[in-house]
């Protein structure tokens, strides 16, 4: 896909990447441009976890799976199994753990039939897409976050802080998921590594901090 330079989206890419550099801290795995496997699922259980919550608590419930072997989809769909109110506990940093131990037991379950997160992955990605969304507590936000970050597809992630982002610039009157979706898409090259730094730079510019700075908030 050939973007004009002149194209008032990719320029403020351009602008943010001068002003904040390379990822780093924990947004340094999320945008790691070659993920492993373990990697990959991690990012898929922070993005079931990050719903409502800031990513400080995420990181202590990410931990307490770890300390249980259970931060892969096999190892929570089967801790989830078998212990559902042990899953509720060890996240229970996150919030709203009842509810987000279902979902996260109901995601994986369906992965593990799927053959897998990598074998689900050899879709179409608007047919992941469709499947995700198809799964209860997941919306286009933690969808295109697992399909992007852990996934490695080039869907724009659009939140809170892009639709802030694009209030203030004003670069559209309209805010719904799907039109800034496309604004962002239409006006970026299909590239995952620019549409992952892009978003993670715009949640930095929300938050008034630096890499560095982020985790702790």
């Amino acid at each position: 896909m050939q973007v004009k330079p002149t194209n008032q989206i990719y320029k403020i890419y351009l602008e943010l990447l001068e002003k904040y550099g390379s990822p780093k801290d924990f947004w340094q795995k999320w945008c790691k441009r070659k993920k492993t496997l373990r990697d990959k699922e991690e990012i898929v259980l922070g993005a079931m976890l990050t719903q409502r919550v800031s990513w400080f608590n995420v990181e202590k419930a990410l931990e307490n799976l770890r300390g249980q072997k259970a931060l892969s989809v096999k190892g929570a769909y089967e801790l989830g199994k078998r212990d559902i109110k042990l899953l509720e506990g060890l996240i229970k940093p996150s919030g709203f753990y009842k509810q987000k131990a279902q979902r996260i037991f109901g995601l994986c379950e369906f992965l593990e039939r799927s053959g897998g997160f990598e074998k689900f992955l050899e879709n179409p990605v608007m047919v992941c897409r469709d499947k995700l969304l198809a799964l209860n507590g997941i919306g286009p936000e933690t969808a295109d976050s697992i399909l992007l970050y852990a996934g490695g597809k080039p869907v724009f992630v659009i939140d809170e802080y892009t639709r802030r982002f694009v209030e203030r610039r004003k670069l559209s009157k309209i805010f719904s998921y799907s039109h800034l979706q496309d604004l962002f898409q239409r006006g970026l090259p299909q590239e995952v590594m620019i549409y992952q730094d892009y978003h993670a730079m715009i949640v930095l510019e929300g938050r008034g901090t630096s890499w560095d700075l982020l985790s702790k908030i």
